[in-house]
C-alpha cells in the first residue's frame, strides 16, 4: 500500500443536489442527446473495424457540428468530453483483462451523464451555469475546498439531478493510533470484529418497508400493461417502487459510512476477510445479503482506510472459520451454515463461528500474509488486541 504524504493535495468528488427548472431540464435532456447520438456514433465506427481515438473523433466532430445545426446548438465542451470518454473506455476495453467494449446507448433505457470542463461552466451567485446559458440552483450541503475543474451532471432512476464536483482537497492527517482489528463478513450481523464495540449489525431497513414496497409493487403490476407504450399511473408506481428501494439503500450507505469511519480511525492495522458475496445471489440468503450490501460495505472500509494511511491488509477467506484462534488447529469438517458456534477438539476452545473467524484473520495480517496456510500452527502464539488475547 503506497504511504500517504499528509498536507499534500488529492483530488476529490463533490456531489451535491440540483434543482433544475423546466426550462433547464428540458435543455439538458436534449443535450444528452446528442452526446448519445455521438456516442453510438462511435460505436458504430469501432464495430466497422475501425479503431476511432479521440483525436479523430474530435476531427469528426468538427466537420459534423459544421453541416448539422442541431449539433452546432449544443455544448461543443460537453459533446468532446463525451467523445474522450469513449475513446479511454474503448482503450481500457483492449488493455484491461475482462473489460468490455463501449455499448449502445438506448434512449429509454440509459441515464443523463454529462461532462464539462472548466470553460463549460461557471459558479454564479451559488448556481451552476453551464455552456449556452443554463443556469441551475444547487443545494449547497458543504462548501468546496477549492475551485472546481470540472463537473458531471448526472439523472438517477428517481428523476433527481445531481452535480459531481472535481475538487483538490489538502490531506488531514488522522490520529495516531495502535492496534488492529480483524473484520469477518456475515449475513447475522454485516461485520463481526475482534473488537464487539465495533461490529456492524443487521439493520434490514429494506426488511422494514417490506409491506409498502409490496403495496406498490402491486399497484405496478395492476396498472402494467401487455401491449403498447405503459401509461403515466404505472411509471408513477414504478417510481414509488424505485424510491422505497433507494431510501433503504441510502440508509444502509450512511450505516456503512459512520461504521467505517469508526473502524478507521480507531486501528491502525485493519485485516478484512477478501469475501465476494456474489455467490450469495444464488442462495436462499440473497435478499438478505442484497440488503446488508456487504461489498458496499467492503469497499468503503478499504477506501477510507488507504486515504487514512492505515494498513489495510485483505485475509482471503479461505479456512478461516476452520481454524481455531487459540491454537490455529484446523477442523477436518466445513461448519455448515447452520452451526454458529466454533469448537476446537484439539485445545477445547469455544466461541461464535464469525468472532473466532475476525480472530484469525487478524493474526494472519500482523504477520505480514494474506491466507491461514502461510501461518504455522506452532506460532499460534499470538499477541493481545485490547483486552482479549488473540
Amino acid at each position: 500500500m503506497a504511504v500517504k504524504v499528509f498536507g499534500v493535495d488529492e483530488v476529490v468528488r463533490y456531489s451535491f443536489r440540483l434543482r433544475p427548472g423546466r426550462t433547464a431540464e428540458a435543455v439538458l435532456r436534449c443535450e444528452w442527446h446528442r452526446c448519445r447520438f455521438l456516442w453510438n456514433e462511435a460505436v458504430n465506427q469501432q464495430r466497422s473495424g475501425l479503431k476511432p481515438t479521440f483525436g479523430k473523433l474530435s476531427k469528426l466532430l468538427t466537420e459534423a457540428r459544421a453541416h448539422s445545426a442541431w449539433l452546432a446548438e449544443g455544448s461543443q465542451v460537453a459533446q468532446q468530453q463525451t467523445l474522450r470518454t469513449y475513446a479511454q473506455a474503448l482503450t481500457q476495453s483492449f488493455t484491461v483483462k475482462g473489460r468490455r467494449r463501449p455499448v449502445f446507448k438506448a434512449r429509454k433505457r440509459s441515464q443523463v451523464s454529462l461532462e464539462y470542463t472548466r470553460r463549460g461552466f461557471t459558479l454564479t451567485d451559488g448556481r451552476l451555469v453551464l455552456a449556452k446559458g443554463v443556469s441551475i440552483a444547487v443545494v449547497w450541503s458543504r462548501e468546496l475546498p477549492s475551485e472546481p475543474t470540472s463537473v458531471r451532471i448526472t439523472q438517477d432512476s428517481l428523476g433527481h439531478w445531481y452535480a459531481s464536483f472535481v475538487v483538490r482537497r489538502t490531506i488531514e492527517p488522522v490520529p495516531a493510533t495502535e492496534g488492529g482489528i480483524g473484520i469477518d463478513w456475515g449475513v447475522k450481523t454485516t461485520a463481526t470484529t475482534t473488537d464487539p464495540a465495533f461490529d456492524l449489525p443487521y439493520r434490514g431497513h429494506r426488511a422494514r418497508c417490506a409491506a409498502e414496497l409490496a403495496r406498490a409493487q402491486r399497484k405496478t403490476a395492476r396498472r402494467h400493461r401487455t401491449r403498447g407504450s405503459q401509461s403515466r399511473g404505472y411509471q408513477r408506481a414504478a417510481g414509488a417502487v424505485a424510491k422505497l428501494h433507494k431510501k433503504a439503500a441510502r440508509q444502509t450507505r450512511h450505516d456503512a459510512r459512520v461504521w467505517a469511519k469508526g473502524v478507521v480511525g480507531n486501528h491502525d492495522v485493519i485485516a478484512v476477510e477478501d469475501f465476494e458475496p456474489r455467490f450469495l445471489a444464488k442462495s436462499s440468503m440473497a435478499r438478505k445479503a442484497a440488503d446488508a450490501a456487504i461489498g458496499a460495505a467492503k469497499r468503503e472500509l478499504i477506501e477510507r482506510g488507504e486515504r487514512a494511511g492505515r494498513r489495510v491488509v485483505l485475509v482471503r477467506p479461505a479456512y478461516t472459520t476452520m481454524t481455531c484462534s487459540s491454537c490455529f488447529a484446523r477442523a477436518k469438517q466445513r461448519l455448515e451454515l447452520g452451526e454458529r458456534t466454533f469448537r476446537c477438539h484439539a485445545c477445547g476452545f469455544t466461541a461464535d463461528r464469525d468472532w473466532n473467524a475476525a480472530r484469525v484473520i487478524l493474526p494472519v495480517a500482523e504477520r505480514g500474509h494474506t491466507r491461514v496456510e502461510d501461518v504455522s500452527q506452532l506460532d499460534h502464539r499470538l499477541p493481545v488486541v485490547g483486552s482479549v488475547a488473540v
